[in-house]
């Protein structure tokens, strides 16, 4: 008899001691595990969060918001649970992005239809990147599209005033620029360093595009002009058998002004965990200071440091530096 007692009250207070634990509050997550999780798309994680209390604003330490990283997945459900939470809409994070630039960028038309549905701001302040810019930076067509049918401005302008229709024409996605002229884009927008569509399509040999962003007798005008007119394209080249002769320098100003400009552009695209894109402004990048070296305005070498991670392991960071060809050697 005494046994059996014995025995119980050990059952029960396991029992107890299950039910306890079971209901005792999780621990909040640091802002890499919460990244990780949300990203795999571990919703039963997420949900315990959320009842032992986190804020559902709660900022990862890579996308932003979990709203935000649901969206960059398309992530239905989690943006369900998220926003029955109470989680912002039009939370933005240190960048100023908020979600739907997320999703716009990613291609997610069904997550972009959720949160214009649920009061999420189409548009952003003026002079900022849009949420347009972003689809249309990414070769998003089908959101670029969508977004345009529910309102978004075609020709907002960006930290610089680069306009949407630029920003096609700089990534040299011809489709969009036809769609986006299609739809009343204008041509002849210039941001601060006086650089248009037509600008950019020469600039970066785009004659295609430069025939569609330019009217017949523009187009020949421009064509006729020296190359040197429009500018380098800041893209590696082989190192040449002998040093070329020497070109006008470009104003101080107006170089540390693109190289500002493209940090900016690489901050996101490493941001989002794009290196292959974040790469090749890295080399845009050392090749501009490098100009400014060799124009004795700059004593930085032409070259730049770069720092990648795995997401699945965002604590096991790579370190290359990478030089211009043709450039000094470490």
């Amino acid at each position: 008899m005494v046994l059996r007692h014995s025995i119980s009250t050990k059952l029960g207070l396991c029992a107890l001691a299950l039910l306890l634990f079971a209901g005792a509050p999780q621990a909040q997550p640091d802002p890499a595990s919460y990244g990780n999780h949300l990203e795999s798309g571990d919703i039963a994680q997420l949900r315990n969060w959320l009842d032992a209390g986190l804020d559902p604003d709660y900022l990862a330490d890579r996308i932003g918001t979990g709203l935000m990283i649901a969206a960059w997945r398309g992530d239905i459900a989690m943006m369900e649970l998220l926003v029955a939470r109470g989680a912002d809409v039009n939370k933005a994070n240190a960048l100023g992005e908020r979600a739907l630039m997320h999703a716009s960028w990613r291609g997610q038309a069904g997550a972009v239809k959720w949160l214009l549905a649920r009061g999420a701001r189409i548009d952003s302040e003026p002079l900022r990147w849009s949420a347009l810019h972003y689809a249309v930076f990414a070769g998003q067509g089908e959101v670029a599209a969508l977004l345009i049918e529910r309102g978004a401005d075609i020709n907002a302008r960006s930290s610089n005033g680069s306009s949407v229709l630029m920003m096609a024409v700089y990534e040299g996605h011809e489709q969009l620029v036809r769609q986006l002229l299609a739809r009343g884009a204008d041509r002849g927008v210039e941001n601060d360093r006086g650089d248009s569509a037509l600008t950019w399509a020469f600039r970066f040999r785009r004659l295609a595009i430069a025939r569609l962003v330019a009217t017949p007798p523009a187009f020949v005008a421009a064509a006729n002009l020296p190359g040197a007119q429009w500018g380098e394209a800041q893209r590696s080249q082989p190192a040449a058998a002998a040093p070329p002769a020497p070109a006008a320098p470009e104003p101080a100003g107006e170089t540390a002004d693109q190289i500002d400009e493209l940090m900016n552009m690489r901050t996101i695209l490493a941001a989002r965990g794009l290196r292959d894109a974040a790469g090749k402004l890295d080399r845009r990048i050392a090749a501009l200071r490098a100009q400014r070296a060799r124009a004795g305005r700059d004593l930085s070498p032409a070259a730049v440091l770069e720092i990648s991670a795995s997401r699945a392991s965002p604590r096991d960071q790579q370190t290359r530096l990478i030089f211009e060809p043709g450039g000094p050697l470490p």
